[in-house]
């Protein structure tokens, strides 16, 4: 199959996973991140506890597909099958009509002759992956990028290097099946102010999307998945929900083509509450915006839910009810009608953020 023959499929896809109310569960944790979330739960990183945690996350019942257009998975996630259903775990999800993504990339590496720059691993083997992935009921991707605001970065050469990264990820996902979610993370750490955040991140998007202009990215059938326009955690002022919205929307505007169907934010260490009411404030901005904006959260939707589980089985019920709130709030939010109030108020923030 080639880019051609996928076209319609990638369209679809990506327009059905930003459905109008719906965004993205990202239960992609790598088995060492997944671990450090178990820690302070005291529930040990054993692949049948993480079986146990994502079958609880996939049958949080039948209003969740309300809510999720698509949910991302880690590799070990896509093979495992429910021990109490009998069924794949994507086959799960597919049932409920959410669409299943997967992680490809390899972790981020120290990019040569920074400060402290990186770029993100996994390009060889690819396209192998992609065709396995697509196979197994994979209907799209995920690739992480992860650039920092410091006095001297992002330098020309990490955001042209991530960019380019990122660029040459998408076109082997399309060849193959998978709708591409492109994710430039700029991590919230440093004490940079909004108009900081707003230049870098204006500058790493127009580069990004020049990329994909040059290496003929379908963006009918792609997804972006960006930081929210955020000052630096150690920023001494403090803004509100709706100055963020702001201008994280005046920035898409200046640099994300309306031909993209969808942006899924990534939630950066905020707590479940905040990423929710800056989602909502940005749906309730007065500009045109093209594009659905809408959630792709790891921690902003699983945080209070792993609290409430703390791996006992008594606890599924609570935990799961904990996720079908959550997940309604950003559903709400990505509408612009979140009222805000849902419990999830401590901040998920950590710094020099891998996983």
């Amino acid at each position: 199959m080639t880019l051609a023959q996928y076209k319609n499929e990638l369209r679809q896809t990506a327009q059905a996973i930003v459905a109008k109310g719906k965004g993205i569960l990202a239960a992609d944790e790598s088995t060492g991140t997944i671990g450090k979330r178990f820690q302070p739960i005291s529930v040990e990183n054993s692949e049948a506890n993480r079986l146990a945690y994502r079958e609880l996350l996939f049958t949080a019942g039948d209003e969740l597909k309300n809510y999720l257009g698509g949910a991302i998975l880690y590799e070990e996630t896509l093979f495992q099958t429910s021990p109490s259903l009998s069924k794949p775990l994507p086959q799960i999800l597919r049932d409920q009509g959410i669409l299943v993504g997967i992680k490809v990339d390899m972790g981020v590496v120290p990019l040569a002759g920074t400060d402290g720059e990186t770029t993100t691993q996994g390009l060889d083997g690819l396209a192998e992956r992609c065709a396995k992935y697509y196979k197994a009921g994979a209907r799209f991707a995920k690739w992480r990028c992860v650039l920092k605001i410091t006095t001297i970065c992002p330098t020309e050469l990490s955001m042209e290097e991530n960019a380019n990264v990122l660029a040459r990820y998408a076109t082997i996902c399309q060849a193959n099946g998978l709708v591409p979610i492109v994710e430039p993370e700029i991590l919230m750490d440093g004490d940079h102010d909004l108009e900081k955040a707003i230049e870098v991140t204006e500058n790493v998007l127009a580069m990004v999307y020049k990329k994909l202009h040059d290496h003929h990215v379908y963006l009918e059938g792609s997804l972006l998945k960006p930081n929210m326009v955020c000052p630096g955690q150690d920023c001494k002022k403090t803004y509100t929900p709706a100055q963020i919205g702001e201008a994280t929307v005046v920035v898409l505007r200046r640099t994300v083509p309306a031909a993209v169907p969808g942006i899924t934010f990534l939630s950066g260490g905020q707590s479940e509450e905040q990423a929710s009411l800056h989602l909502n404030a940005m749906n309730q901005v007065q500009l045109l915006k093209p594009w659905a904006l809408t959630f792709s959260y790891g921690r902003a939707l699983q945080a209070t839910v792993l609290k409430v589980w703390a791996g006992k089985k008594e606890n599924v019920a609570a935990a799961q009810k904990a996720l079908r709130e959550r997940a309604q709030a950003n559903s709400l939010a990505c509408q612009g009608l979140y009222k805000g109030g849902v419990a999830g108020g401590e901040s998920l923030y950590v710094k020099d953020y891998k996983y």
